[in-house]
């Protein structure tokens, strides 16, 4: 059984006390309160009170540390070197529809770097959760990726942009490119439990783009202390503020950049 830090200790309570609101209200769907702030990208009531107890439950056990929420501004802590970064709802349309498809996501930033990351999906009650150099686990359980090579086995997940955004048409490229080739696509509709599941092996490889550091950040982390080659799609360094992220293992990982790539030459 892993021995969980202090810190990581913290991470998970906080995920556990938020997530129990949060179940009453998956529970209630109709009841909810529900307003729209974007194309595809809802706000619920349930949301923004998930936001506030994780918040008020990581400031609690660790004052110093600020915060870069989906929901809230970046605010900066008395320790300047660190930052909880949260999506509270990390699936917010499934959420809202009564899809089970959805997680809390915590990541901790020092420095510039993810060292501590946690995705919880509470329906399952699947506690996905690494510490940098650690390994990555599922519960009590030690994840390492799968260890398909071929594509023609792969099942893959993605993204898919939403309906006006102006990269639909190269999506729709790259989709066609991997479909191809691979043994299947997934679109789950939480870009933090495809990349846990990248580092479960239930998935050989995801990639997205148009995403924002709060719903990778936690992800990253899991899919790297479980063995997975994470990049951008492109190949470049850290996908965290750059909006695009290609996690798989390395076989999986080099076949599909080198797909993408491709299907993107003019």
């Amino acid at each position: 059984m892993p021995r969980t830090s202090p810190l990581m200790n913290v991470m998970q309570q906080a995920a556990r006390k938020a997530s129990r609101r949060l179940v009453r209200d998956f529970g209630e769907i109709e009841n909810l309160q529900v307003s729209r702030k974007g194309p595809g990208d809802f706000v619920t009531a349930a949301d923004v009170r998930t936001d506030q107890k994780l918040r008020e439950s990581l400031e609690q056990a660790r004052p110093a540390i600020g915060f870069l929420t989906e929901e809230g501004e970046d605010v900066v802590g008395e320790d300047h070197t660190r930052r909880w970064i949260i999506d509270p709802i990390d699936g917010t349309a499934n959420f809202m529809h009564g899809i089970p498809m959805f997680a809390i996501s915590i990541a901790l930033e020092e420095a510039g770097e993810v060292t501590a990351a946690l995705v919880y999906a509470p329906i399952s009650d699947e506690m996905f959760w690494a510490e940098k150099g650690q390994g990555a686990y599922l519960n009590d359980r030690r994840l390492r990726v799968a260890a398909r090579r071929h594509m023609g086995d792969a099942m893959i997940g993605t993204g898919i942009p939403y309906l006006e955004n102006p990269k639909n048409s190269e999506f729709l490229t790259e989709l066609s490119a991997i479909l191809t080739e691979c043994a299947g696509i997934r679109r789950m509709g939480s870009a933090a439990l495809d990349l846990a599941y990248v580092a479960a092996g239930r998935l050989d490889g995801f990639w997205h783009t148009g995403l924002s550091p709060w719903d990778i950040a936690a992800g990253i982390l899991l899919a790297r202390e479980a063995g997975a080659m994470v990049s951008r799609t492109d190949g470049g360094g850290d996908p965290l503020y750059k909006g695009d992220v290609l996690a798989a293992n390395e076989a999986i990982h080099s076949r599909m950049l080198r797909l993408l790539r491709q299907a993107r030459k003019p």
